[in-house]
């Protein structure tokens, strides 16, 4: 099997045969229709798997140098391309992956951007009392107070279903990376919040998400992300917030109070405590700021 789509369409099958996570199969897919239409003349074919050499991926990679794409992106597409010529190499349709050959481009070391508590709080804050003509408000708070109160990713909120969550206790089961699965508090904000929701939450038969459309299904990642673009523009004038954002807040300011770096590491679900470090940085570089403008020997 050397043509290159239906290895393509091999992999993804794989993929989810495999159960991996829908977003990242969607990535994929994404990324690797991508490649096969760069490599698909007008009128023509793309070229079989074995005749994909090294030069051919760093033409490719000078493409994707030229939209001005961020380092994240990029390497993400590598790795679909690495990941997907290994399945070839695993079939034995291909005798090597050149893909493992291309060189990562850096990633930036700029901190992530966090906006402080009182800006979160009072976008959270804002939601319900404001006259924006949105459908599901409640909904919308609740979304907001968990990726803030709780520092879950995007798909871990989407993915977050009703028997997930112990309200007597407050907790919640998350699903993270690689499907490894970790339990988190949330606090009575939340609690208030998702109590409000759930009792006007209408759901499709069957189905248990607790955040769920004008469908009644299972809200996605993208909506969530326009959710929470929406409401920072228009309350805070903010158009660079998204999820992550949140996950980000969340992590520093409860740093900057005195939380312990691997409490913050179970809670986070990084399995390593160097990806956690990183809000260290970001807490000093706060003082530092705090220092600047406050202490008379500063200047």
């Amino acid at each position: 099997m050397s043509d290159l789509g239906a290895v393509i369409g091999d992999f993804l099958a794989t993929l989810r045969r495999e159960d991996k996570s829908a977003h990242t199969i969607r990535n994929y897919e994404s990324d690797l229709e991508q490649f096969f239409v760069y490599l698909t003349p007008p009128g023509g074919s793309a070229p079989p798997l074995e005749e994909i050499d090294l030069p051919v991926l760093r033409e490719w990679m000078g493409e994707l140098y030229k939209q001005k794409l961020a380092a994240s992106s990029t390497r993400r597409k590598i790795a679909a391309l690495r990941a997907m010529f290994q399945h070839a190499l695993r079939a034995g349709a291909i005798k090597r992956n050149p893909a493992k050959l291309l060189l990562l481009p850096k990633m930036p070391k700029g901190l992530p951007k966090v906006p402080t508590a009182e800006q979160v709080n009072a976008i959270v804050d804002g939601i319900e009392g404001a006259k924006l003509n949105r459908p599901y408000p409640k909904r919308d708070r609740a979304i907001f107070e968990f990726l803030y109160g709780c520092g879950l990713r995007v798909s871990e909120l989407a993915g977050l279903n009703i028997d997930d969550i112990d309200r007597s206790e407050r907790w919640i089961l998350v699903r993270g990376k690689g499907r490894k699965e970790r339990q988190t508090p949330y606090g009575g904000k939340a609690a208030e919040a998702l109590d409000a929701w759930l009792a006007e939450r209408t759901a499709a038969v069957e189905e248990h998400a607790v955040f769920v459309n004008f469908r009644g299904a299972r809200l996605t990642t993208r909506g969530i992300h326009w959710i929470v673009e929406f409401y920072a523009r228009m309350l805070a004038g903010d158009g660079g917030m998204h999820p992550h954002t949140l996950r980000h807040a969340y992590a520093t300011h409860l740093l900057a109070d005195g939380a312990d770096l691997r409490a913050i590491q179970e809670l986070l679900g990084h399995a390593q405590l160097s990806t956690t470090q990183k809000y260290t940085s970001v807490a000093l570089s706060d003082l530092l700021a705090v220092y600047d403008k406050a202490h008379p020997k500063a200047r």
